[in-house]
């Protein structure tokens, strides 16, 4: 019987800054209230990156809003740094591919698998301004032809 998944925050920016060039499913570690702050959608991935720090892949940035129906909210950090888990080869070929000119890894999505939390890295190539441009006309020119099409 397959998993359901429900995509809880698609990191749309990112999307349009970095061409994709491969996706990697992590595993990422967070508390409770944490896991019920994601569930109820309070994150936000704008801005947010993986840092392959001695050997262990960190997401920096990701801001998880503190669970609002929590009695206490003490000592809890919305953008403490957060450890994600991936397989140790996936992350010797990642780190391979970070050292060279003009990759990154950063975070697409956020998901739940069942009852886990997980998240969609991507190793990805930043966009130049120009091919932004591009890819903006690129959706005009199909949002037009699909709108001819629709007429007839």
């Amino acid at each position: 019987m397959a998993s359901l998944t429900t995509s809880l925050h698609v990191n749309k920016k990112a999307l349009f800054d970095y061409e994709i060039v491969q996706g990697y499913e992590a595993g990422i570690k967070l508390t409770g209230p944490e896991v019920k702050s994601v569930r109820a959608k309070q994150c936000n991935l704008k801005g947010s990156y993986v840092s392959l720090a001695s050997g262990r892949p960190i997401l920096k940035g990701l801001h998880i809003s503190p669970y609002e129906h929590l009695p206490h909210k003490l000592g809890i950090d919305p953008s403490a740094d957060r450890e994600i888990f991936l397989h140790k080869k996936t992350i010797d070929y990642l780190t391979g591919k970070l050292k060279e000119k003009g990759f990154s890894l950063i975070p697409t999505e956020v998901y739940s698998k069942g009852n886990l939390i997980k998240i969609s890295v991507a190793l990805a190539r930043g966009r130049k301004v120009f091919e932004k441009k591009q890819v903006l006309k690129e959706r005009d020119v199909n949002r037009d032809m699909e709108r001819e099409i629709g007429r007839y």
